[in-house]
């Protein structure tokens, strides 16, 4: 049960961080969840482990860390499109 509260975890924070970058609308609910899950391994690597937790990801540093890879990944992609 827990993995199922990880995943909608990870699907809301990757939806939040597309939607504060601006670029949540071409992602999929797939890419939203692995911006979530990746983005908030990142930001509690680079922030620590603070504020809310629920699942265990630290809402505030996983935002952060999900608008840092839907930037990367989406530079990226423009880079490889152009």
């Amino acid at each position: 049960m827990h993995w199922i509260w990880v995943l909608i975890v990870g699907a809301i924070i990757g939806a939040i961080a597309g939607a504060i970058t601006g670029k949540g609308k071409s992602m999929g609910w797939i890419a939203n969840i692995v911006a979530g899950l990746v983005g908030s391994s990142l930001g509690q690597a680079l922030l620590g482990s603070w504020g809310p937790q629920p699942a265990g990801i630290a809402i505030i540093p996983a935002i952060v860390g999900a608008v840092i890879i839907v930037l990367i990944v989406s530079f990226i992609v423009g880079k490889v499109n152009n």
